[in-house]
């Protein structure tokens, strides 16, 4: 039991959720080592949510919005931390979940599918014979009518081969990663620097207020004025500072 008085507390608690997740079959082993990065950089950006990251959220909202097919990317440590939020970012949407892991396994596949179901979702989607072109890893595979025939991917904590394959299949790609200089922020169209635990909460509420808006010109022009070089090197100055 961790009192809340540590110092250390939510971070413990984030810390927590992982290792429940390996214990669930959820995450991988590996997914410990990719949390323990994002921690330290955590550190660097004060462990909260800042300017550059709630323009980045803004920006994702009224893209995922405006997308014809929207599909959100699920792996182990995404389903491990915000179940529930990722839950109510495919409600918010009417967007399927697409359960997409790197290290291959049928069994966690259907772990986290039915640990997304717990939380109460309604449509997830299994990698099966839709293809990511340019990757030759597992993550290759997609499911045909998700990933592979949307506009737009939002992939928390994603790893930066696919991000860049799914770019080059022109698809738009918005992501939650606390590390400005990683292959998969610097190729995204959109990166929120930031933990996905923080993002999350932020994003479906974003998502609900901007839905409300009837002028979709008003959304198109929040993307248009959006410059992800630019946020991320205020992040990177952030961090120096």
């Amino acid at each position: 039991m961790i009192p809340k008085s540590h110092p250390r507390y939510l971070s413990l608690k984030i810390r927590d959720k992982i290792v429940e997740g390996i214990k669930k079959g959820i995450t991988s082993m590996h997914g410990l080592i990719a949390q323990g990065r994002g921690e330290a950089f955590d550190y660097l950006i004060g462990e909260k949510t800042n300017k550059f990251a709630l323009e980045a959220i803004r920006t994702a909202a009224a893209m995922l919005i405006l997308a014809k097919k929207p599909v959100i990317s699920v792996n182990g440590n995404a389903a491990a931390l915000c179940p529930k939020e990722m839950v109510g970012l495919a409600k918010a949407l009417d967007a399927p979940l697409e359960v997409n892991i790197f290290h291959s396994s049928k069994k966690r596949e259907q772990n986290i599918k039915k640990w997304l179901v717990k939380h109460g979702a309604k449509n997830v989607l299994m990698p099966h014979k839709g293809i990511i072109k340019y990757i030759e890893h597992n993550r290759r595979y997609c499911n045909e009518n998700g990933i592979a025939k949307a506009d737009v991917v939002f992939v928390p904590l994603e790893d930066g081969d696919r991000c860049k394959a799914l770019r080059k299949m022109r698809k738009k790609v918005i992501t939650v990663d606390l590390n400005p200089l990683s292959r998969t922020a610097q190729a995204s169209n959109v990166t929120i620097v930031d933990n996905i635990v923080r993002t999350l909460p932020l994003l479906v509420m974003q998502v609900i207020k901007y839905k409300k808006i009837k002028n979709k010109n008003i959304l198109k022009k929040i993307i248009k004025n959006y410059n992800n070089r630019k946020i991320l090197k205020q992040a990177l100055q952030y961090m120096k500072r």
